[in-house]
């Protein structure tokens, strides 16, 4: 069994467990921080040293963050502080905790969970996991494995808005959109991404995974099968320890 620490930055709360990464499956309970107010990277650095000391950890850390990551940099910051552009996280956090850190970016972290353990294991061809809440996080697969930093939230839609501000979970909550309005604005999202990828599944996760039977049948893209998110909120936890037992793998050889 090769047991690594999975640890999710939210914007709320920044929670981790150690996970069986044969399996996907928690060996220990989930344990949560609520994320520092304004999230500056020193605040995090500590929520996460205190998490690894928290559950005695000793080998690899996988850690997601909500943003653009590339070579350990993360290089946007659309709801955490502006220090972290630009930033070496992945040495900041090796630093705070004493282990070896591989940082992956939050929706990238949830898809590579879904695609090997949840809703989309055995799956083959192009799996598009999206995941709705305060903006709309996505991570493209193809054949198990991932294209990166894929920021699908971000296209625009509608003429001269984003996909993320009109279609996301808190643009439901914010123009009081009962279940049925806000499927029909992701589902004009939903036929776009289909005629830019033509994936071979759509994966609903985020925070209306968990609100799946309110929305499921009114959400209709024109060709692709489509199901929620099996992981919900362990999904993060369990791609971060995926993609530093990935990490350490490679090392290995």
């Amino acid at each position: 069994m090769s047991v690594i620490l999975g640890i999710d930055i939210g914007g709320s709360g920044i929670k981790g467990a150690p996970v069986d990464t044969e399996t996907g499956k928690l060996v220990a309970e989930r344990y949560r921080i609520p994320t520092p107010e304004g999230a500056r990277p020193d605040a995090v650095k500590d929520v996460v040293g205190e998490l690894v000391r928290h559950f005695g950890h000793q080998g690899p850390v996988g850690v997601t963050f909500p943003g653009i990551v590339q070579h350990g940099k993360t290089l946007s910051a659309a709801n955490v502080d502006q220090d972290w552009i630009g930033l070496d996280a992945d040495a900041l956090f090796t630093e705070a905790t004493g282990r070896d850190v591989t940082l992956i970016n939050d929706a990238d972290a949830a898809g590579l969970a879904e695609a090997k353990f949840g809703a989309g294991a055995g799956v083959a061809g192009v799996v598009l996991t999206l995941t709705f809440g305060t903006g709309i996080g996505s991570a493209l697969i193809h054949d198990g494995v991932l294209v990166p930093n894929t920021e699908l939230g971000h296209l625009w839609l509608k003429g001269d808005r984003e996909a993320e501000t009109w279609a996301s979970d808190r643009a439901r909550e914010r123009d009081d959109l009962n279940w049925k309005q806000w499927a029909k604005r992701a589902s004009t999202y939903l036929q776009h991404l289909e005629l830019l990828f033509s994936p071979d599944l759509f994966i609903i996760g985020g925070g209306v995974s968990k609100k799946a039977d309110k929305w499921q049948p009114h959400l209709k893209p024109e060709r692709t099968p489509l199901v929620p998110a099996a992981l919900q909120n362990e999904a993060g936890i369990v791609g971060a320890a995926m993609m530093a037992g990935q990490r350490a793998q490679g090392q290995d050889h």
